[in-house]
């Protein structure tokens, strides 16, 4: 292992550490507090200067079922953008989610994403719709950055990140160029799932990570890298603080029968 991932390494540690620290104390602060959100901005420009000519757009998009977070939720989001002040940074609501596909979208695609019931499986298919056409970076709400975003990217044309000790690619992080034929393919995929969707699928391989992986696993060349070395999850927050006014509202506890209208 060299130095530099060392480096990022220790940094991935302390920042976990710190995430821990600072959900613990949300325990005690939403006790006295049960009420107080923190409203996630739906634009926030970038603060620093942007590389010239970026193969990435330096563009962070999110979505999730409401802008008003609780404590952790919030901080996550304010570290984020610590680690990308040269980005810009949208937040996409679920009604705007719909209205993009709307008119984005293909309408053999935008009637699939019509057909998800649940928020995560619908937020599965934006990702990889927004990004085609506009390129940039998606993260979950929960994902926490371990090193400035722009040092992460470069001038790479894709950034993939692998679970499960390097075995596995995810989408809970996607950076992309725009016009990805991978994404492209992915998005076909998805459109196909949906349509011919079993219970036995649920969200996870049908809409989720299994399609992306399966896509991008038949490729020679792509550019992934371990998670620990880009971004991570459950650092700040957790189920519970994600989903504080949306109890059981996690796309685990859906019923997989349930998923796509007939």
């Amino acid at each position: 292992m060299n130095m530099s991932k060392v480096t990022v390494l220790i940094a991935n540690r302390l920042i976990r550490l710190t995430g821990n620290l600072f959900k613990m104390l949300s325990y005690p602060f939403h006790w006295v507090f049960p009420k107080l959100r923190f409203t996630i901005p739906a634009y926030s420009p970038a603060k620093l200067k942007m590389r010239a000519n970026a193969t990435i757009p330096r563009t962070i998009w999110q979505t999730n079922f409401t802008d008003q977070a609780s404590l952790p939720v919030y901080l996550n989001y304010l570290f984020n953008r610590l680690m990308s002040l040269n980005c810009d940074y949208r937040y996409v609501s679920t009604e705007a989610r719909g209205e993009f596909l709307k008119e984005h979208a293909s309408p053999e695609v935008y009637d699939a994403y019509s057909r998800l019931t649940n928020g995560a499986a619908q937020a599965d298919l934006w990702r990889l719709v927004v990004l085609n056409t506009y390129g940039g970076v998606y993260m979950d709400i929960d994902a926490t950055l371990v090193w400035p975003l722009d040092k992460l990217l470069g001038d790479s044309q894709e950034l993939y990140i692998r679970i499960k000790n390097n075995t596995e690619i995810t989408n809970y992080f996607i950076a992309t160029a725009p016009n990805n034929p991978d994404l492209q393919a992915t998005i076909e995929q998805v459109v196909y799932n949906v349509n011919h969707y079993e219970p036995s699928m649920g969200v996870y391989h049908s809409t989720g990570p299994t399609v992306l992986n399966n896509i991008l696993s038949a490729k020679a060349v792509i550019h992934t890298q371990d998670r620990k070395y880009v971004c991570i999850q459950g650092t700040f927050t957790n189920e519970y603080f994600q989903y504080i006014d949306k109890p059981r509202g996690k796309w685990t506890h859906i019923n997989p029968e349930d998923l796509v209208k007939k």
